[in-house]
């Protein structure tokens, strides 16, 4: 079952070795552009290891759009939940470039499996189910996929504090909502029963939610936090267009992202 959680593209090894970057940070960079960026703000000794988290999610999050039937994408999340127990359980390490920088990393921090694990059940509940029927149903599964991820990055950047967690739990609900109103013009799928104001003034309450939590210090958890400032600027853009996100305004890449990165790094804000 040799590279069955996912193929690396040659292209991605090839952009590895032309700039210097790790496996997982060039597959990052490639198909991650928001996580990437926010990488750039954390300590150098810990940007490898959230580069395999992000390179992780990364590869379970494409499985559905991967595979033509679910009983295929489940096996693919098999595989990578057994690669998980092994490193958590000191068993033998994959021959795959993502699981590989995975396993060390989690040998190295001291990450919650649990976390690891509702990431690989929420893919999978969505392998063969149709499209939230409700905001709640939204939410859940923000929280599960999204959240669940910075939860890790707190870990990662040694962040133990219970009220960082909590504004992970809004920043990483409101990422995941306003994510899914980005992805809709892409995706065939697209939930129709919601309307995009509905999931925005969701997205709007849990940043709002997430600030009013003030962390402190503040500082060390911006790294993980970051997405928030990509979530408020979509948010703010889909707004002026009515709430249309069909909108070539809204779907229109930021091209000054990275340096509302570093304004908000300086502000110590996210």
């Amino acid at each position: 079952m040799k590279e069955i959680g996912g193929e690396t593209p040659a292209r991605d090894r090839r952009s590895a070795r032309t700039d210097r970057l790790s496996p997982v940070a060039a597959l990052v960079r490639r198909h991650d552009r928001d996580r990437f960026q926010t990488v750039l703000f954390a300590p150098a000794a810990r940007r490898e290891a959230l580069f395999a988290l992000y390179a992780f999610n990364y590869e379970i999050a494409r499985v559905r759009e991967r595979v033509s039937e679910p009983t295929l994408g489940r096996i693919r999340l098999e595989w990578w939940r057994e690669t998980i127990a092994a490193a958590y359980e000191g068993g033998p390490i994959r021959d795959h470039f993502v699981a590989q920088a995975l396993t060390a990393t989690i040998r190295k921090h001291p990450l919650a499996r649990e976390h690891f694990e509702t990431l690989i059940d929420a893919r999978d509940l969505r392998l063969d189910s149709e499209a939230p029927k409700s905001l709640r149903e939204l939410e859940d599964f923000a929280e599960a996929s999204s959240a669940r991820l910075i939860y890790l990055a707190l870990e990662i950047l040694g962040v133990p504090d219970p009220t960082a967690r909590q504004a992970a739990f809004h920043v990483g609900t409101a990422y995941a909502l306003a994510g899914l109103l980005r992805a809709m013009p892409h995706q065939a799928r697209a939930n129709r029963s919601l309307v995009p104001s509905e999931i925005a003034g969701a997205a709007w309450r849990h940043l709002d939610l997430a600030r009013a939590l003030r962390p402190t210090p503040a500082r060390p958890v911006l790294p993980a936090l970051l997405p928030a400032v990509v979530a408020t600027r979509y948010l703010g853009r889909l707004r002026l267009a009515g709430y249309d996100p069909f909108d070539r305004t809204v779907t229109a890449p930021d091209p000054l992202q990275s340096w509302r990165f570093a304004a908000a790094a300086l502000l110590n804000r996210f």
